[in-house]
């Protein structure tokens, strides 16, 4: 089964359990899935991560114009981390980890390659189709935006599973598989 039909799936599948429980408001929505940003220039894939998949990672999937001037792929020029400055932006992992907190949202932090700086942010569903993203300077300094969810492909996007081929790439500390997939590939 392909990627796609699968998220199609997991979500259909969480609509109608939230649907028919009635108790939406008690149980965090996961937020899998991929998303178009606010001002529409990129699509950002949610996924688990972490050796427990208990956390949150995001990638950008599809940039509007991923390209520079030149007609080569837009770089991370700016990260504080040598060894990332020349990885393409598509493709690369910018939710880094996020954390369930008791009132049902994720927190954690986003990087911003527009200036090579990480900032606390904190994501949840706001409906079905909708996910909410408050990102903060410092406390007090902070932004919401509001992404819609996407079930079709543009062209140029990301449709590959993490780490293969056609699929975005974890940083190497969100890069493991959980330890009940280590121990069956080892017994294959």
């Amino acid at each position: 089964m392909n990627f796609l039909v699968r998220m199609f799936l997991r979500s259909l599948v969480a609509a109608l359990l939230m649907s028919s429980t009635g108790r939406a408001e008690t149980i965090p929505a996961d937020p899998s899935g991929t998303w178009l940003t606010e001002n529409g220039e990129a699509r950002i894939r949610l996924e688990r991560c972490g050796a427990a998949r208990d956390h949150i990672c995001g990638f950008i999937v599809w940039m509007k114009d991923p390209l520079d001037p030149r007609g080569q792929p837009i770089r991370d020029s700016l990260n504080p981390d040598p060894e990332k400055r020349t990885r393409a932006l598509l493709g690369h992992q910018l939710i880094l980890g996020l954390k369930l907190t008791p009132e049902g949202r994720f927190d954690g932090d986003i990087y911003n390659a527009e200036d090579g700086k990480s900032y606390s942010v904190s994501l949840w569903r706001d409906a079905s189709d909708r996910l909410k993203l408050k990102g903060c300077l410092i406390r007090f300094l902070c932004q919401t935006q509001t992404w819609k969810q996407t079930l079709d492909v543009q062209p140029g996007q990301l449709v590959g599973l993490t780490g293969d081929a056609g699929g975005p790439r974890a940083d190497r500390e969100w890069a493991s598989l959980p330890a009940q997939a280590k121990a069956k590939s080892a017994a294959k």
